[in-house]
């Protein structure tokens, strides 16, 4: 078992991670950018901006010196905004020491190049063996220790295994898998889908349409999925349907909150002016549109949440472009993805 951890990221899925962690007896830290924020969040024992209600315990270091955080830590994870690791894992390239495995929890793309997270964390710590977990994991129950079960994914099993003992608790469950990218790829793309829910609850459309929108979103992550290397079964699964689940149905969902203020008629500007937190689909959904197009996979619905957001196509618009859509057999849609 890893004892030493240290959490590459203050925000809510960091702090929780962080909570639990400590939960098992574990050394904890905690690297944040802003030294004076993270004096607050000690003094406080709250993290209010991004964890709030959740009491901390005295024992979880907080720091904003990466050398600080890095020294002697045995697992450091990546729990950063997509749109900013390649900026945070730059600093902490070469602190990281040999004995140290990397587990990525970001949920998203590097957006200037389109990569998957865990492949830009490999350019900055090639020489660490590294992971992924995700699923069906919101930061607010997890901190509160309702159960929970993820996937966490390495090409080395003997990591996984490692890791898997670390981390897993009878709260918090953990499966493993050697498909990293699918699972990586199945948290970041249900937020876009999450996103066209909440338009469609913000219009005040029903559980019908929901259940279509998840239905045939799960059939658009699955293309671009296994089109990007992922396993059809992957997508089936926690990191998959599961976390598409969570992320579409629960009110501690941003990207669906995201989605149901657009749905009500605010400006996308407006709303992410208002969020103190990041809602990942909405970056998102410009990679996957321009990744789907690049590998001719159909995705009507992430076409739509696209051009909803960067383009300002209305949302009535969008759901009609939807429903006019040519109708075609079930079955046949089904067997082109099970062909995958």
């Amino acid at each position: 078992m890893m004892k030493h951890v240290t959490i590459i990221g203050d925000g809510g899925w960091g702090t929780a991670l962080a909570l639990h962690l400590f939960s098992k007896d574990l050394q904890v830290k905690v690297w944040g950018p802003d030294a004076e924020y993270l004096a607050s969040v000690r003094k406080a024992r709250e993290n209010k901006l991004y964890l709030p209600g959740i009491s901390l315990p005295a024992g979880i270091h907080w720091t904003a010196d990466c050398q600080e955080a890095a020294a002697g830590a045995e697992l450091a994870v990546l729990a950063v905004p997509s749109k900013y690791c390649r900026a945070v894992f730059q600093k902490f390239a070469g602190l990281l020491e040999k004995k140290c495995a990397v587990l990525s929890v970001c949920k998203g793309f590097d957006p200037s190049t389109k990569k998957r997270i865990s492949t830009v964390a490999a350019e900055y710590f090639s020489s660490l063996p590294l992971a992924v977990l995700s699923g069906p994991s919101h930061a607010e129950e997890v901190a509160r220790g309702i159960p929970t079960a993820v996937v966490l994914a390495a090409a080395d099993h003997n990591l996984a295994v490692r890791m898997q003992k670390t981390i897993m608790t009878p709260k918090f469950r953990i499966y493993t898998t050697n498909d990293v990218a699918g699972v990586e790829l199945g948290g970041a793309l249900k937020n876009v889908i999450a996103i066209a829910v909440g338009i469609s609850d913000g219009l005040g459309f029903g559980d019908n349409t929901k259940a279509a929108l998840i239905t045939r979103g799960l059939a658009e992550m699955t293309r671009i999925g296994c089109g990007l290397g992922g396993r059809f079964e992957t997508f089936a699964g926690l990191s998959g349907l599961g976390d598409l689940i969570v992320t579409c149905t629960s009110h501690l969902s941003r990207n669906r909150a995201v989605g149901e203020r657009l749905g009500k008629g605010e400006t996308f500007t407006s709303i992410i002016a208002s969020m103190k937190q990041v809602a990942e689909g909405a970056t998102t959904c410009a990679t996957a549109h321009d990744i789907a197009k690049k590998i001719r996979a159909s995705a009507p619905i992430t076409d739509e949440v696209y051009a909803v957001i960067h383009h300002g196509k209305s949302p009535q618009a969008a759901v009609a472009a939807l429903l006019n859509r040519s109708a075609r057999p079930e079955r046949d849609i089904i067997n082109e993805e099970l062909r995958m």
